[in-house]
């Protein structure tokens, strides 16, 4: 079976077409197709059929979809959820939803808790807890300014450890004696290989119910005038 992941929550995106089969975890990637970031509404549907042409394939041999949720750009976001809702609703196929922050937590060679942060701009970070040893435990997802996350990762220092893929991040959590593990920037690859383990364990989710997850608030929703 082919499933096809999306990725368009940063600056710049990815898709990936990978070979999936029922009951096996390991999954074999077929082409990673690097997008170009303020034109992923141009890119994405004529990028995604001429990967599955260049494999000999149709929209109609994709068997499930991955996409990232959140958090990210909202515009970006937008993006590939729409394309994907449209994919999977006309062929009728099944969607994984898969946060950026849990690709970065399990990024981690840790098999421990560990903070899984992003930069959010404006000096705030998107911060996921994860507890990696347990998967009964329930991820806390949340917005943090940059104080207060330092404050929280030093409290806890000696029990939880802090994974980013951000250098600059990385370097001042080091700078305050927080430990940190920085990762490369998790791929539409990643994505696919966390989609397909939500897919085996039934976390499927409808292209109607299919959301985003933005963390922040929008600028639009801030600065609205109360009625």
């Amino acid at each position: 079976m082919l499933l096809l992941s999306v990725d368009t929550s940063g600056k710049d995106g990815s898709l990936t077409l990978a070979r999936v089969v029922s009951g096996q975890t390991e999954i074999d990637i077929v082409e990673v197709v690097p997008l170009t970031g303020g034109a992923f509404s141009a890119q994405l549907v004529p990028e995604i059929a001429a990967l599955l042409e260049n494999h000999g394939h149709s929209k109609r041999d994709l068997g499930a979809f991955a996409v990232v949720s959140g958090p990210g750009s909202f515009t970006g976001l937008r993006v590939g959820l729409a394309a994907i809702k449209g994919l999977a609703e006309a062929l009728e196929k099944p969607i994984a939803a898969v946060s950026l922050l849990e690709a970065v937590a399990r990024g981690s060679a840790s098999l421990d808790r560990v903070l899984a942060i992003l930069d959010a701009g404006r000096s705030d970070v998107y911060v996921g807890d994860y507890d990696l040893g347990s998967q009964l435990s329930v991820p806390s997802e949340r917005l943090l300014g940059r104080g207060e996350l330092f404050a929280e990762a030093k409290s806890q220092s000696s029990a939880r450890l802090v994974v980013t893929p951000d250098a600059a991040l990385a370097e001042a959590l080091v700078a305050a004696g927080i430990r940190v593990e920085l990762i490369e920037y998790p791929s539409s690859a990643v994505i696919a290989r966390l989609g397909w383990e939500h897919l085996q364990h039934g976390q499927i989710v409808r292209p109607e119910d299919l959301e985003a997850n933005y963390i922040r608030r929008s600028d639009a929703e801030i600065f609205a005038k109360p009625r």
